[in-house]
């Protein structure tokens, strides 16, 4: 038997209580803790600390296979492991393209052998992120992968139709669309949120619009198909309206934020570094408050970290563009 006793920990971030684990189950939580713990037992100071339960990250880029100059399954979990993640689901915009069950059960397998935290693949909606074709969604869904989140994050599914498609076939296996919402249009060649601060640095802008939009067909899709829309890295006050209007309505949609989108604005860009040029673009301080509240009244459903690691080299290279205003998103 082996046992931990961690003293002064504060579960849910509420009063401190002492936390006995044995063999790796929590035995004990309270002031009896301590008393039944054995004279062998490992003690830690845990004064300060919040003692949650094991987290999941929704939205990660673990770039493996085919990017691991900047990301390996291994070296990603490894790191999820130490911030207090137990599971994370992997976006399919590897090379080769999370699209059939040959690759995500790789990926599956990769998590396995690491051992760090459960790994989910998600595989992507069309044929090699191309916008184009289905992916074989039914293989994944029924192999040892067992996939039931499909995206084609990094890309927006922007043909309305493969996207009602894509809506109609998961629910035969009670899956998920989850969608990158930016219409390619509206954003060719944008470097940052389209407003007061792009118009003074003399950046092109990307409208909130071109993510709004791209929500509103979608939610109304889910409801006309009735199936399961996810919208992630929601970014804007109207993003929240529309959600929030959908919910109230009884479609069946849930949206995530990421830590970024909570935290930072698009004043950051005035730097011109590449550390604050992300995809969609950091927003005005009114829409961080507007997601802010959403998160808190459960319009938006959970926070999502849309890790996604890249080579020093590539931004070493950003950064220079970056100097002189040229580094897209």
């Amino acid at each position: 038997m082996i046992a931990h006793l961690l003293t002064g920990a504060r579960p849910y971030g509420e009063s401190a209580a002492d936390i006995l684990l044995v063999d790796g189950i929590i035995a004990a939580v309270g002031p009896d803790a301590a008393a039944r713990a054995p004279d062998d037992v490992h003690r830690y100071d845990a004064d300060g600390l919040v003692a949650l339960p094991g987290l999941v990250d929704i939205h990660t880029h673990l770039r493996e296979p085919g990017g691991e100059s900047a990301e390996t399954v291994f070296t990603g979990t490894r790191a999820a492991a130490v911030g207090g993640y137990t599971a994370v689901f992997a976006m399919a915009n590897t090379t080769p393209v999370q699209d059939n069950a040959g690759v995500v059960e790789q990926v599956l397998r990769l998590g396995r052998e690491a051992g760090w935290v459960d790994v989910h693949p998600i595989g992507s909606v069309s044929a090699g992120l191309e916008g184009q074709h289905l992916s074989e969604m039914s293989a994944m869904a029924h192999c040892a992968a067992r996939v039931r989140i499909f995206s084609d994050d990094g890309r927006c599914v922007a043909d309305p139709v493969l996207m009602r498609r894509a809506l109609e076939y998961v629910k035969s296996f009670d899956g998920v669309v989850a969608q990158h919402a930016q219409d390619p249009r509206l954003t060719e060649d944008a470097q940052m949120h389209e407003g007061v601060v792009s118009a003074e640095l003399g950046l092109r802008g990307w409208p909130a619009v071109a993510e709004e939009s791209i929500i509103a067909r979608d939610v109304l899709l889910a409801q006309h198909v009735g199936s399961r829309l996810h919208v992630c890295h929601l970014s804007t006050a109207g993003s929240v309206d529309i959600v929030r209007w959908a919910k109230a309505r009884g479609i069946d949609v849930t949206a995530e934020v990421t830590p970024h989108h909570l935290l930072l604005t698009d004043e950051m860009a005035r730097t011109y570094s590449p550390l604050y040029k992300v995809n969609p673009p950091l927003r005005t301080a009114e829409d961080v408050e507007a997601v802010r509240r959403a998160l808190a009244d459960g319009t938006i459903d959970v926070v999502g970290t849309d890790h996604a690691p890249h080579p020093l080299e590539d931004k070493d290279c950003e950064w220079q563009a970056g100097a002189f205003g040229m580094t897209g998103l």
